[in-house]
């Protein structure tokens, strides 16, 4: 069933799909680039930033590569749980710096520590690069704290390819002991890149992200080899493990995204299994609605303080 969206979106999608409609006009192609900077024009529609008591910029550092993380809290002295982050994307694109100032709501409306992670990104450093370097900094997250009191427990959270991150690291956790996850926290994941879910086709136009796109964006993904079905396949948690020891979830899932069908079934299949799930649908907003703060706040903020409650749960 196709959603029916915001009137708060109506404008901005006018906008959005009559760009688009230019764009294959004149056959314009997609480039990682092209797409880095259309997302990163979303950025200013996050004006409203809370200023944070410590933020730093740190970075963890292996024997070919380094990890920059920035990290956040609201209360370096008080003993706050930590939160993990992963931003979407598509794999491809997106930042610490674009999301910095939904990393700022985060700690100052949730209370938390919040450790954002700026992963390898396709088609530079295909699958699975981007999940080693969120895997490692998960792993060894407590190197950065030096300066910041904090708890033990650990909350892991990400949007679209973020919360395909998240999902991913959760399953591994079930047989890899060296990760540790009290919760995970799913912002319209990605989590079935077989492409297989109606909401592709019913939502599949007109939303801002289009299946076209998510099409080309796993093209990036996933490099050309003989094991590219595999990997395929590996990386979809929806087709993965799910039992009863992945951790409590909450999830969020929009009415009006392509994606919708798949987080829906992975919040039923998780609650089947007898994982403690948490599901909470925004019908009116398009995928990347946290994005879109300025156009859609209540909204954002709603899913702030739910993050916040649930986390106060831990």
């Amino acid at each position: 069933m196709r959603g029916i969206v915001s009137p708060k979106l109506t404008d901005f999608l006018a906008l959005a799909n009559s760009n688009i409609a230019l764009a294959k006009q004149n056959n314009v192609q997609f480039t990682p680039t092209i797409l880095r900077e259309n997302l990163n024009k979303l950025g200013a529609l996050m004006s409203d930033s809370p200023s944070v008591s410590y933020i730093a910029d740190e970075a963890l550092t292996l024997t070919d590569r380094t990890i920059p993380v920035r990290v956040y809290s609201p209360a370096p002295e008080l003993p706050l749980p930590v939160l993990v982050h992963f931003h979407g994307g598509g794999h491809m694109c997106g930042s610490v710096a674009l999301y910095d100032p939904i990393c700022r709501h985060l700690a100052s409306i949730a209370q938390c520590v919040v450790i954002s992670v700026e992963y390898r990104l396709a088609p530079e450093y295909p699958y699975p690069a981007g999940v080693e370097d969120c895997e490692y900094a998960l792993i060894h997250y407590a190197q950065l704290l030096n300066d910041v009191n904090h708890q033990d427990s650990v909350t892991i959270i990400g949007d679209s390819a973020g919360g395909a991150i998240c999902t991913s690291l959760s399953m591994k956790s079930l047989t890899d002991k060296r990760i540790h996850i009290d919760q995970q926290i799913l912002i319209y994941p990605s989590v079935d890149y077989t492409l297989t879910s109606p909401s592709l086709d019913s939502n599949g136009c007109g939303f801002l992200l289009e299946t076209s796109r998510i099409k080309w964006y796993f093209e990036q993904y996933f490099k050309q080899s003989d094991q590219r079905s595999d990997q395929i396949k590996q990386a979809s948690p929806l087709l993965g493990t799910i039992n009863a020891n992945l951790p409590k979830t909450l999830i969020f899932t929009a009415g009006c995204d392509p994606l919708r069908d798949e987080g829906i079934a992975y919040a039923k299949a998780l609650s089947a299994a007898g994982v403690d799930v948490e599901h909470y649908s925004f019908d009116g907003m398009i995928h990347a609605y946290m994005l879109l703060h300025d156009l859609v706040k209540q909204e954002c903020m709603t899913t702030y303080q739910r993050i916040a409650e649930f986390m106060a749960k831990a």
